[in-house]
């Protein structure tokens, strides 16, 4: 399976942070979701695999090529859509569209006005008076009108209702169906990627914690829910717990039993993304009430 985006022991230092060694994959014709919190470095990767900022060690390889000697080619070959807007206020879609147009050598006309007559963005609205949603879609126009190969996205549903994102969401599904492009999808609304994503990634604190399809991720955690006087012959097995004076509920990783299958003091239920990234990020608490 060709890799359209490779990221290997990817490093980086700042004063009081750090990524440290950094490595995953998105083949070609699928959509990964790049997960974690608020500070965990996840716009950090994306500067890193785009050369905004130069890394200390790693390599990153997008189309096969090395992202800094072969930048400009790359760059070409790639769509961004990013939670805020950085196109000029006062230019209206056509001269903000003529503007940009110029620094891709693949900028096709036709297909950027198919967008935005799927979107409902007229040429003549200055951009300032587009709503946040209408922006998101113009800037999503602007990097499929190229015939971008790779998208990625920076929060780009940050802000948006639930009909905006939906029709994102459904955008992403019908560009991937060619199996062709990538869609490298950051953003902490981990509902979204629960319909459309194939890969989730994982980081928190500079480092990945698991990089691996969503299918693989769902079968290794569940979220064990009971009374309490069950839980300490079982509590080692929790990656975060949270737990009072009448119960817990936590999420545990492995496939193996853990012994309380059968016991009607307990439940056992699939985890969603966000179980998954609250328990891990936040461990083991202790509720007074």
């Amino acid at each position: 399976m060709e890799n359209i985006l490779e990221v290997c022991k990817l490093s980086k230092s700042f004063p009081g942070f750090s990524i440290r060694e950094v490595s995953f994959e998105l083949p070609r014709g699928y959509i990964m979701g790049f997960i974690g919190p608020n500070g965990a470095g996840k716009t950090t990767i994306i500067k890193l695999i785009m050369n905004l900022i130069k890394k200390d060690s790693g390599k990153v390889n997008i189309f096969g090529l090395d992202h800094s000697a072969n930048e400009i080619e790359i760059k070409n070959r790639i769509g961004f859509v990013y939670d805020e807007n950085h196109f000029y206020e006062e230019l209206n879609v056509s001269e903000m569209s003529f503007i940009v147009s110029r620094f891709y050598k693949n900028w096709d006309e036709q297909v950027f006005k198919k967008y935005l007559d799927k979107f409902g963005i007229p040429l003549k609205q200055k951009i300032k008076k587009l709503s946040k949603g209408m922006k998101m879609k113009f800037s999503l126009a602007v990097a499929l009108s190229h015939n971008a190969e790779l998208l990625i996205m920076d929060e780009p549903t940050s802000g948006l209702d639930p009909l905006v994102r939906n029709d994102l969401m459904q955008i992403i599904s019908e560009l991937i169906q060619s199996e062709k492009k990538g869609v490298f999808f950051s953003t902490h609304i981990t509902s979204d990627l629960d319909k459309i994503a194939d890969y989730i990634t994982f980081i928190n604190n500079g480092e990945i914690i698991f990089s691996e399809s969503k299918e693989k991720i769902f079968e290794k955690y569940r979220i064990v829910k009971g009374d309490k006087r069950i839980l300490d012959p079982i509590r080692n097995r929790f990656v975060g717990l949270k737990e009072n004076s009448y119960g817990f509920e936590g999420l545990i990783l492995g496939t193996e039993d853990i012994g309380i299958e059968n016991d009607d003091r307990c439940l056992i239920e699939k985890p969603t993304l966000d179980d998954i990234m609250l328990y891990t990020v936040r461990g083991i608490e202790k509720c007074l009430s």
